[in-house]
């Protein structure tokens, strides 16, 4: 049964840009290759995290949406611990209510990303 997920990964924060992209690569191929489907992927960047994991302080944050088979989570998540590059990881399953909420969060997203930015008030000197 196909159903749609939300997982985040946190990857260690002594990647370059270029292996952090391929990182993100394996996974979202792996995903395409067994079957689901990509519904949305956020980059959240380097953030601090809530406490130390593995002596480290900061890591790389990226959220992926995707459908795929309920047994294909399983696959995901033992690629996650065998990765070195992962600390991190959480996959959840997306009921009607979250597909919903998940969807005008990234309407609201793109709606910011749109909107010209408001003009600067012109501001007059007396001298």
């Amino acid at each position: 049964m196909i159903k749609q997920y939300e997982t985040v990964f946190i990857a260690t924060p002594v990647l370059s840009e270029a292996q952090m992209k391929e990182a993100v690569a394996k996974y979202v191929d792996l995903i395409k290759s067994n079957g689901g489907e990509i519904v949305y992927e956020e980059n959240w960047g380097l953030r601090q995290l809530a406490y130390p994991i593995q002596h480290k302080t900061t890591g790389f944050y990226y959220l992926i949406e995707f459908k795929a088979d309920a047994q294909f989570v399983d696959t995901l998540e033992l690629h996650y611990r065998r990765d070195e590059r992962i600390i991190r990881y959480l996959t959840t399953a997306l009921d009607k209510d979250a597909v919903a909420y998940a969807e005008k969060r990234r309407a609201g997203k793109t709606a910011k990303v749109e909107a010209p930015a408001a003009p600067a008030a012109e501001t007059e000197t007396n001298e």
